[in-house]
């Protein structure tokens, strides 16, 4: 709800400056709620203090679970690890509304008006873009720009519809392209007409 006092740990300003846009109320003392992002500006007495606001009863929320993130200078702790290390302080669970939470792809498929069946979730990891896309009944493609190697893809039981090496690749609309994207069709379902002929197709 709106004014709902939290503490936002691990967080950027941006991320910071769109909680008070959306009439929250980031506070030091006496949360409802400690919610971690992504940032790299994270202290240990940012955790500490985190630490302190959840065991005194200050629920955690965290933005996604991607342990790391992958960037021009190597790869640096996500969220997901924040989150960890946090759980691992407290004995407490978060819980996350970002990837692979179906909270998050729901709204996002709604906010844009789609149906499951148009739905494509595109991302470069599988144990949150991908898992998330499967679990919803999305279609998936796996970019390997990120962290995931092609060789990864057997140390997990669900696989993508589609392994790309780079997104410019879906600016070629090949035979391939077409088959994972959908045409345009006018339904108002939530689901998958045939749940099992879609895990078929993308086992």
């Amino acid at each position: 709800p709106r004014s709902t006092p939290l503490y936002s740990s691990a967080a950027s300003d941006v991320y910071k400056r769109q909680l008070h846009e959306n009439g929250y109320a980031v506070v030091d003392k006496s949360p409802d709620y400690v919610v971690v992002g992504e940032a790299r500006t994270i202290t240990l007495e940012m955790l500490e203090r985190a630490v302190d606001l959840i065991l005194g009863g200050a629920k955690l929320i965290g933005t996604n679970l991607d342990p790391n993130c992958p960037t021009q200078h190597g790869t640096r702790p996500g969220c997901g690890a924040t989150l960890a290390y946090l759980e691992t302080a407290t004995g407490k669970k978060a819980f996350s509304l970002g990837k692979p939470s179906p909270v998050m792809l729901r709204m996002a498929r709604k906010e844009l008006m789609l149906t499951t069946s148009q739905t494509v979730m595109i991302g470069d990891t599988m144990e949150t873009d991908i898992l998330g896309g499967v679990q919803m009944g999305y279609r998936t493609v796996l970019v390997l720009s990120g962290g995931t190697r092609r060789s990864d893809l057997a140390n997990f039981a669900y696989c993508p519809g589609l392994v790309i090496d780079s997104v410019a690749q879906l600016a070629d609309r090949t035979r391939e392209l077409d088959e994972i994207f959908p045409p345009v069709v006018l339904r108002s379902d939530d689901t998958p007409h045939d749940l099992q002929e879609w895990i078929a197709q993308h086992a």
